[in-house]
């Protein structure tokens, strides 16, 4: 008989779940942590920003990236994930570039620069990664 317990799956959260803050006033209710854009909803928001601005139909840009209609819709919508290439085709549809279109995608994707939680300011010598450590810098 075996003594190691059964495998269980390990499951890898797709977005980090957010860190409650302790509240200083019981009273008062914490202020909920906003939940970070899926990339393709933010990539589907652009396109149809575009496409609207353009005054274009879901038919006419479809057509002319040679992609199904219900696809883009989906695509606009978030719902599907596309490849580099659809991205490229309904961005030349609409007239952008590839590049264009991420950069649009980029700049709703950026906020005013604000610190995730109270902190003080990294030393000169050093550089504050992302994810919360300090590393010195080259």
């Amino acid at each position: 008989m075996s003594s190691h317990a059964p495998e269980e799956a390990r499951v890898i959260p797709l977005r980090p779940r957010p860190v409650p803050a302790e509240p200083t006033d019981p009273a008062v209710p914490a202020e909920p942590v906003p939940k970070e854009p899926l990339w393709r909803d933010v990539v589907g928001d652009v396109l149809r920003r575009e496409r609207l601005a353009q005054e274009r139909t879901l038919k006419d840009v479809a057509d002319a990236a040679r992609i199904s209609m219900p696809y883009l819709s989906e695509l606009e919508r978030g719902r599907k994930e596309a490849s580099s290439e659809v991205l490229a085709a309904a961005a030349h549809a609409l007239g952008l570039g590839l590049a264009d279109l991420l950069a649009l995608a980029h700049s709703r994707l950026v906020r005013p620069a604000r610190p995730l939680r109270s902190r003080t300011a990294p030393r000169s010598t050093e550089v504050q990664s992302r994810f919360g450590g300090v590393r010195l810098a080259a």
